[in-house]
């Protein structure tokens, strides 16, 4: 029987549905206010500024407003830490989003942290990946974040399987293993220099590839029935995954594309919208 494929792509059209009725009544409410959600790219990356263009586009489809921030690459981090000051005490502004990776002698840390809580709705401060593991009240990163509603629209539940996520970076394999743990996953951590990756992969019930190598988890190191969940994207349409020879034998996967990546624009515009619910109401 082939594997539930899970739609990224449908689920974040039903979202942005969802979100164009809530900013058009918010805008009602407000006065034709609308939640605002300002973008920071630094430097002339073509495939940044690709990114942060989906992004603005997101913004426009449901209604609501972007605001485009570009900074020379050249500028320093106290200069960078400026703007986003301004944009925290910034009313209209209700979401705030720095495009990553920033360049080399930026601290992108300090960069990230900067950004206010309630305006965090990437996901990216310590402080919100800190009150996200503790179960408190914050924006979940959006890569994992949105995973979890993919996972949740197709009703798979978490509890008690044994959910292996290949990958540690701070934006999306640990908060992804974090967010598995609350749904009450048990959870294993792996990464590139993992020793026998392969035998922990094969006790998996749920695979997280976000690694950030292509086809690097093979598919016979999967087991029949597990999820399957890429979080990888590279030149030529592939994962982190090798996916086609899985597609008889798994429960469920993401395609590369069209699984994870509309889920993460569209959480980030999700979080926006709530944030200037909260902010706006």
């Amino acid at each position: 029987m082939p594997a539930l494929l899970l739609d990224g792509k449908y689920v974040a059209q039903l979202t942005e549905a969802n979100l164009t009725e809530r900013v058009a009544k918010l805008k009602e409410r407000t006065g034709d206010r609308t939640p605002v959600l300002a973008t920071i790219l630094v430097g002339d990356d073509p495939a940044s500024a690709t990114y942060v263009k989906m992004k603005a586009n997101a913004c426009k489809r449901i209604g609501m407003e972007s605001l485009a921030i570009e900074l020379p690459s050249t500028i320093k981090t106290n200069d960078l830490l400026r703007e986003i000051e301004q944009l925290n005490i910034n009313p209209d502004v209700h979401g705030i989003l720095l495009q990553h990776p920033v360049p080399s002698h930026i601290d992108e840390r300090a960069a990230f942290d900067m950004i206010a809580l309630d305006k965090d709705v990437d996901g990216v401060t310590c402080l919100g990946f800190g009150r996200m593991s503790m179960g408190e009240p914050a924006y979940g990163c959006a890569t994992p974040q949105g995973i979890m509603r993919l996972l949740e629209h197709y009703k798979l539940d978490l509890a008690g399987l044994h959910a292996v996520v290949v990958g540690r970076s701070p934006i999306l394999g640990k908060p992804m293993a974090m967010m598995m743990l609350q749904a009450n996953a048990t959870v294993t951590i792996c990464h590139s220099r993992t020793r026998d990756l392969e035998s922990h992969i094969r006790q998996a019930d749920l695979v997280v590839g976000a690694v950030g190598r292509p086809e690097f988890i093979r598919a016979d190191w999967i087991k029949d029935d597990a999820i399957v969940v890429d979080a990888g994207y590279h030149p030529g349409g592939v994962g982190d995954i090798e996916i086609a020879p899985l597609i008889e034998r798994v429960k469920a996967y993401t395609p590369v594309p069209g699984g994870v990546g509309p889920m993460t624009i569209n959480t980030l515009i999700m979080q926006t919208v709530e944030s200037g619910e909260s902010a706006l109401a």
